[in-house]
Formats: structure tokens, C-alpha cells, sequence
């Protein structure tokens, strides 16, 4: 399942260890699409195409996600993908790019357009994962059965079993916690997402993310460096706190922070078209 395109996905070599699948979809300039965790590019096919009628949109499956290359030795923590985001852009040679990242990839955003800012015009940071407190903490709130699930992990026996378990009715009662509605997570991509995670050696590295969760938060330290425009994106019901969310806030020079009502974590999913209006509003130069 594309996104909604003619275009196919393409695959984009980072190093001997690491290819990156993406789809470039639109003309204009250059916008950047980074999911959340557990996903991939496919989290983006009813926000792409709104957004590829003003800009050229690349969406990526970060690494050890999708159908990108999975690295048995990376350590799979928000600074591994941060480089692999900038190694993308760089390798593309992107300048003016428009970062636009959900979860981790709303944290990811921020720390890329950090590191380099000469590349980045406006970051728009949607439900940004920063506001771990213990492991798992946010996925934990999405439902007591998220809590069951990702509080297991902890315990290595346990751990191997639910992953060993996994499959799309324990991913969807997961995912469904992310969203204001469940019902509104399409079972085609909950399907695709099920599938995906067959690929050899996926599971261990959900585990791995996981186990990093200390780095989203950590992540925070840099946000103090960002100097393009942000523009912060919540869900009224997204698994964030509104003192968390206005932490995050206070660490960015400016940042507007929007509110998505009727929307959990998952907004491109859940609400594609009011998101895509956002962003597209706040793009516009003043």
C-alpha cells in the first residue's frame, strides 16, 4: 500500500550497513516526513499526497522500520536515528527542508534540525516523545492493555514471549490506545504493519527502541539549539501531559504549539486533512 502516488519506493544506501526505504512524492520544496515508532512511511499516505501539492515530499522508514535495512548491531536510540535522518538529507543534498515528524519522529525533528541548521526552513514537531519518565511511560497511558503488554518487556522471559506472540489483534489493542478513536486505524495498515513485522530480526529491534527510552528524553537537551521556526502539533488527546507539553515548549525559541481536537498520538493516521491544513498554514512565509 503506497502512498497514494504514482511513484514507487525507493531505497537510498547510508552506509555498508544501512539502506533507507522512502518514497518522494510532489514538487516544490523539500519536506521531510519521520513516523513514529513502530510504523513506517505508509503512516504518511493520506498526509503526503495534501501536502505534496505545495512541496516535494520525502517520506522514510527510518531504520530497523518498514522495509529499510535492519542492522543487528545498531543500537537503535534517538541519536543512531538522528544521523540516519541527516545522512539521508545530506546525501540527497536537501537544503530548505521542512521537517515534519510524529512520536519519535517528532523528537527527531527537533534534534536534526539542531545538528544542522544551514539545511532546515521550520520544523513542525506532531506529539513529539520527549516526556519519558520510565520505561515505556507513554505507551503506557494509551490503555491498560499497552500497559500490560510494554511493562512485561521489562522481564527478558516475558519480554521474548510477547514478542514471539505479537500479531495484529496485540498490535492493534497497542496502536488503538494512540488514537482519540480507535476505530479509526484503518485495518488494512494495522495488516501491512503486522506483516512488516515478520521480517527477520524486526521484532528484536522493536525491542531494542524500546529499550533506548531513556534518548527520547534525553533528546530534550538539544532542543535548546534548534533555530528554525517550530511549531508544536498535539492531539487534545494524545498521551502527553499539557505541563510536558509546554516543557517542550519553553525549551524552543518561539515555538507556536497547535492543538488538534478529536486527535490521539497518531494524527497523520487519525487526522490527516486538519494536520496537512496546519502545516501548510504555518509554511507560508510571513
Amino acid at each position: 500500500m503506497p502512498i497514494q502516488s504514482d511513484a514507487e519506493p525507493m531505497f537510498l544506501k547510508i552506509s555498508d550497513a544501512l539502506c533507507l526505504r522512502y518514497e518522494q512524492t510532489g514538487a516544490g520544496p523539500p519536506l521531510v516526513l519521520v513516523h513514529t515508532i513502530r510504523t513506517q512511511l505508509e503512516n504518511f499516505r493520506g498526509l503526503a499526497p495534501l501536502l505534496a501539492k505545495s512541496h516535494t515530499v520525502y517520506a522514510i522508514d527510518l531504520p530497523g522500520h518498514g522495509h529499510s535495512q535492519i542492522d543487528p548491531s545498531a543500537p537503535l536510540d534517538e541519536p543512531y536515528f538522528r544521523q540516519a535522518v541527516i545522512a539521508f538529507i545530506e546525501k540527497l543534498n536537501l537544503s530548505g527542508v521542512t521537517l515534519v515528524g510524529e512520536s519519535i519522529g517528532g523528537a527527531l525533528v527537533l534534534t536534526v534540525a539542531a545538528a544542522i541548521p544551514q539545511r532546515i526552513e521550520r520544523v513542525f514537531a506532531v506529539n513529539p516523545y520527549d516526556y519519558e519518565t520510565r520505561f515505556g511511560d507513554g505507551i503506557r497511558r494509551g490503555n491498560w492493555f499497552a500497559n500490560a503488554i510494554v511493562g512485561s518487556l521489562q522481564l527478558p522471559v516475558l519480554g521474548a514471549v510477547n514478542a514471539w506472540l505479537e500479531n495484529k489483534i496485540v498490535l492493534g489493542k497497542i496502536m488503538g490506545g494512540g488514537f482519540h478513536d480507535p476505530r479509526r486505524l484503518p485495518p488494512d495498515l494495522l495488516a501491512e504493519y503486522a506483516e512488516v513485522a515478520r521480517r527477520p530480526g524486526y521484532k528484536r529491534g522493536a525491542r531494542k527502541v524500546l529499550a533506548a527510552w531513556r534518548s527520547w528524553s534525553q533528546a530534550r537537551d538539544q532542543y535548546r539549539l534548534v533555530s528554525a521556526p517550530v511549531t508544536l502539533i498535539y492531539g487534545n488527546s494524545d498521551w502527553s501531559r499539557p505541563d510536558e507539553r509546554e516543557r517542550t515548549r519553553e525549551l524552543l525559541h518561539d515555538a507556536r504549539l497547535i492543538t488538534l481536537k478529536d486527535t490521539g498520538h497518531f494524527a497523520a493516521v487519525e487526522n490527516p486533512s486538519e494536520l496537512a491544513r496546519v502545516v501548510l498554514a504555518e509554511s507560508v512565509p510571513a
